[in-house]
């Protein structure tokens, strides 16, 4: 199984005709996404990439089938694309844009509450089900399908666990990258239980960062509720307290907002915590 994608997923791809949207929509066909169309407001009518163009989601639901969409749209217009994807019925909601206002997402964040729709980022590299489909910007050759699933903030640790598991022979059930912005749509925790859900999936590494309490949270749950066995990582280890890392979220604000403290905590809740990166691999080998 996988979690919120799978090759049955019928994808649209709102910011279609754009540059990013162009390119990336083409790369994720050629992983086997099943790209049913896109949307560009005034260009509704047109074929691009042998897809049909639509004005509105709407219309992609309507004519298409569409239950999942990827956000290349531009911060001043990504929050409206949410909320229009979400108005129109779509299931799953991935929003790779960055640089959406907070308030923006505040008034995104309050909308979702009465609808039926997960959202995934803001600025985030989306979701992968290994060798199913590719729901983003990451790199799929990295992939190899497996019964490890994977939830990260940080882009490129994403792609440096995939690619460990990967070389461990584990491989990958579906791969979340959540984002780093300080609202965000799924946290760590939602995707945690998706993963410890799916009865594919045998093993889940987690990696988090510095600021907030999304990973504290999630380790408090997997202490209580976890079936499975989790390898977590923790970005930012050296950060000094009050200078943003990176990501609008990576900010120490606190005590238990540091590195050392979320490694402490998720220790004590049962997680094999890794010190370095380069240990996730083998470490969910081991743990299995």
């Amino acid at each position: 199984m996988s979690v919120l994608i799978n090759k049955h997923s019928r994808v649209i791809v709102q910011g279609f005709t754009g540059g990013e949207g162009t390119f990336h929509a083409t790369q994720m066909m050629e992983y086997g996404t099943n790209i049913v169309g896109g949307v560009t407001p005034g260009k509704g009518g047109i074929l691009h990439l042998e897809k049909p163009v639509f004005n509105t989601v709407k219309e992609s639901v309507e004519n298409e089938g569409a239950d999942t969409s990827v956000i290349f749209v531009p911060p001043a217009f990504a929050a409206d694309a949410i909320m229009e994807a979400a108005d129109a019925g779509i299931k799953t909601i991935v929003a790779i844009s960055e640089g959406i206002p907070v308030a923006d997402m505040v008034k995104v964040k309050a909308y979702l509450q009465n609808r039926n729709s997960v959202l995934v980022g803001p600025n985030c590299p989306g979701i992968i089900t290994a060798e199913e489909a590719k729901v983003g910007i990451m790199p799929g050759f990295i992939f190899k399908k497996g019964t490890i699933g994977i939830v990260s903030r940080s882009g490129t640790l994403t792609y440096e666990a995939v690619d460990q598991v990967t070389k461990a022979g584990l491989g990958q059930t579906t791969a979340i990258g959540i984002g780093g912005d300080p609202i965000i749509g799924t946290t760590t925790l939602d995707a945690i239980k998706l993963l410890m859900a799916d009865p594919e999936t045998e093993g889940i590494v987690m990696i988090g960062e510095i600021g907030g309490q999304m990973e504290a949270n999630a380790a408090y749950w997997i202490k209580e509720n976890g079936t499975k066995p989790v390898v977590g990582f923790i970005a930012g280890q050296t950060a000094p307290k009050g200078k943003r890392m990176g990501h609008a979220g990576a900010i120490i604000g606190g005590a238990a907002d540091t590195a050392a403290a979320k490694m402490t905590i998720m220790r004590e809740c049962g997680i094999h915590v890794a010190e370095s990166p380069a240990e996730m691999g083998v470490m969910m080998k081991n743990a299995i």
